[in-house]
């Protein structure tokens, strides 16, 4: 695996020289401060990557902007409104700006409205540092009593309207505004921000697409832009929806290995690939990731591993971010057939053999709680990640073992 590391520019607390020191070989960028649906010109990506390849101190830091994480699909193409085609227009030249920068791998996703969705941006653990959770009653308090969403008292049990009810009359004024924030965070970095009032006027946009007409629109997305990829030698990879399960009544096309299959089999191309994203899928206990790892693989474009700790056995149960290896996603069981699909791709001549991966997440611990850094992306806890995934890659791919990584 070729390890990296996500960056979010200048302003982020992670800085270029404690990525160098942290040992990692290539860097995940985006250009957050874009809006979604506009282009990303040439001097803008050669700026990122300038920025990359500098120390603090100017020097070089031999560093290269390997992934995009994300060059984000528009509100208006996933609902097939207003500028849309525009827009889609303007991702194809931004592809092309991208590959002309010599920068191959693009992660994007389709989730409608919200990119992420966390109930606590920094739930407290036993051992004193703080972690991401997704807490199902405090969700539905939100959707019940903040949102104030039409109908949505009829998604839920009656038990469950119950609970959320008393959790939200237990809730302070600072503390629902807290809850509405962490749950219209978004995407990481991003230059979009919504607030409730923005979400309910998507929601009504959405009344009438289920997760069926929003898989054509992802499609009709892709028939137009991966020949694009493919011209350029590009490789489009999509995140899975996380949390992996419909929430606010909205649609979901990318949460299960069967979701997958149902895209890539519609646009059959190399450049139509996934990011294989452990604590994403991972908050679903019928995913199973050694298993996608196995059988998805040779579309498998780049890799997010983190764990999570499911609170439940059900679809929709709460869950929080563990430690990389601590969660219920088997991460050496994982790192294994990721190990095993690159022997694969060397042994077939393929040049895309190392498989870009990242730390994703991490627990905020030691000077991590006193940074202010991009929700779920600490220092030292990532870091730590880093360690913990990079030994177990090491132990497994010992030539001793005889899976040849390298």
């Amino acid at each position: 695996m070729r390890q990296t590391w996500r960056w979010f520019g200048p302003a982020d607390t992670t800085g270029i020289d404690d990525m160098v020191q942290a040992g990692v070989e290539g860097v995940v960028s985006a250009l957050h401060h874009v809006p979604s649906g506009a282009v990303w010109t040439a001097e803008e990506i050669a700026r990122r990557q300038d920025e990359v390849r500098r120390h603090g101190d100017g020097s070089a830091s031999n560093l290269e902007w390997e992934v995009v994480e994300s060059l984000p699909v528009s509100e208006a193409i996933k609902k097939q409104r207003g500028e849309w085609r525009e827009h889609v227009a303007a991702y194809r030249e931004s592809l092309e700006n991208l590959a002309a920068a010599g920068i191959e791998t693009i992660c994007y996703n389709f989730m409608p409205v919200l990119d992420w969705t966390r109930t606590d941006l920094a739930w407290r653990l036993p051992h004193g540092g703080t972690c991401m959770r997704f807490d199902y009653f405090d969700f539905v308090a939100f959707d019940l009593f903040i949102l104030e969403r039409d109908r949505a008292k009829t998604d839920y049990p009656e038990d469950v309207v119950g609970e959320a009810e008393r959790r939200f009359r237990a809730m302070t004024t600072v503390m629902q505004s807290t809850l509405a924030i962490n749950v219209t965070c978004g995407l990481p970095g991003a230059a979009d921000h919504m607030t409730t009032k923005d979400v309910r006027a998507h929601l009504a946009e959405y009344d009438s697409i289920d997760a069926q007409r929003l898989r054509r629109h992802y499609i009709d997305f892709l028939s137009e832009v991966v020949p694009t990829a493919e011209k350029h030698g590009l490789r489009l990879c999509c995140h899975p929806d996380d949390p992996p399960f419909p929430l606010l009544g909205l649609p979901r096309v990318m949460s299960t290995e069967d979701d997958y299959r149902k895209v890539m089999d519609a646009v059959d191309s190399p450049a139509n690939g996934i990011t294989l994203c452990a604590g994403s899928l991972g908050a679903r206990p019928d995913n199973d990731l050694p298993g996608m790892m196995s059988r998805l693989g040779d579309r498998v474009h780049f890799l997010h591993l983190r764990n999570v700790k499911r609170e439940g056995d059900g679809i929709g149960d709460s869950f929080h971010e563990a430690e990389h290896l601590g969660g219920d996603v088997d991460m050496v069981a994982l790192i294994a057939e990721v190990l095993k699909e690159e022997a694969r791709r060397k042994a077939n001549g393929r040049t895309d053999h190392q498989i870009p991966m990242r730390p994703d997440h991490g627990q905020h611990i030691l000077d991590d709680l006193k940074r202010q850094s991009q929700p779920g992306y600490p220092t030292v806890g990532r870091l730590r990640g880093l360690a913990e995934l990079r030994g177990v890659a090491k132990a497994l791919g010992h030539a001793r073992l005889g899976i040849d990584h390298e």
